[in-house]
């Protein structure tokens, strides 16, 4: 076999101008001069033969050849970040990464407390969150940058082949109000009360926002009626817009739990109305499946899903 004509670096620095927009980003991010990262560059294209980036644009802008070479690039090197895991597995947990991925509500709120409770077991794991939308999250379990993820939304039709998906537990969604509101006084609203209050939403393009109209459309709320007020980007801010008087929103019950033991956030029950969606864990089975992973899927996940009060029992015991 000849030699090949680039270095893992170069596909490193390929991959870091890309990321970071700019040679002299990149070189900054790196850690090495900018003429370092050029050479590095030229050596490259004159190696392969093809311009890799066009020299017309200021921002470092990939060439077709260039895009192609960026696409191996990633599937090289995360074949390289999972052999390296793989190596490290061989130490019985007692070093090495896992890399847990989730969406936006689950990554934020529930994800933090089982890394917490994992850290405690095994310290020397180095342990690392990545918390983007269901659809990159599912690319980056399908890529090998992560090793398992747990979502709210939909996978990508695309990926559903490829990804093991597993129902993992139900997540309650409630409809919250100010303390003050009118309707925080009744035990229960009905459907058609929800058509007179003024919603604090995600924007439309969220998945938990389709994931939410999607199950209230199951049981015949029409979210479309709804007289959204402000939408915005983060569920701390739809929470801090409630407790503001500024309106109702729809959230996840694990994102509430303080403000509803401190009294400042009314959860408001829908007579005869449950709203739940399915949490799943994505894997990707053609990859290979650290000890690590596997030690977190069968201690730390399972305590998710226990019996509510055998799993605050657990917890605090693990906390202690």
């Amino acid at each position: 076999m000849r030699d090949l004509p680039f270095t893992l670096d170069q596909l490193r620095i390929l991959k870091a101008i890309v990321k970071e927009g700019s040679f002299k980003k990149a070189a900054d991010s790196l850690y090495v001069s900018q003429p370092a990262i050029s050479l590095q560059i030229q050596n490259l294209e004159k190696q392969l033969n093809i311009p890799i980036f066009e020299r017309s644009n200021k921002k470092a802008r990939l060439t077709e050849g260039g895009n192609l070479l960026l696409n191996y690039s990633s599937r090289i090197l995360a074949l390289c970040e999972e052999t390296c895991r793989a190596l490290e597995d061989l130490q019985n947990l007692q070093g090495g990464t896992l890399i847990i991925g989730a969406s936006q509500t689950t990554g934020t709120y529930l994800m933090p407390r089982l890394i917490g409770l994992f850290r405690q077991r095994y310290p020397q794991v180095n342990v690392q969150l990545q918390v983007h939308s269901t659809r990159l999250i599912s690319w980056s379990v399908a890529n090998g940058q992560v090793d398992l993820a747990v979502i709210g939304g939909e996978v990508p039709i695309e990926l559903k082949e490829i990804l093991q998906i597993t129902s993992y537990a139900e997540d309650e969604l409630a409809l919250i109000l100010p303390t003050c509101h009118t309707f925080a006084k009744n035990s229960n609203i009905q459907k058609e009360d929800l058509y007179r209050l003024r919603f604090i939403a995600l924007d439309t393009q969220s998945t938990i926002r389709k994931v939410i109209d999607k199950v209230l459309s199951e049981h015949d709320i029409d979210s479309s009626r709804f007289k959204i007020e402000m939408e915005l980007n983060s569920i701390e801010a739809i929470k801090n817009a409630v407790q503001s008087g500024l309106g109702a929103a729809f959230v996840s019950v694990s994102a509430i739990a303080k403000e509803l033991e401190l009294g400042i956030l009314h959860w408001a029950k829908i007579e005869n109305v449950t709203i739940k969606r399915m949490l799943s864990i994505i894997i990707n089975p053609n990859r290979y499946k650290s000890r690590a992973t596997k030690t977190f899927s069968k201690e730390i996940l399972t305590l998710f899903v226990t019996p509510p009060k055998e799993k605050l029992f657990i917890e605090n015991q693990n906390l202690q």
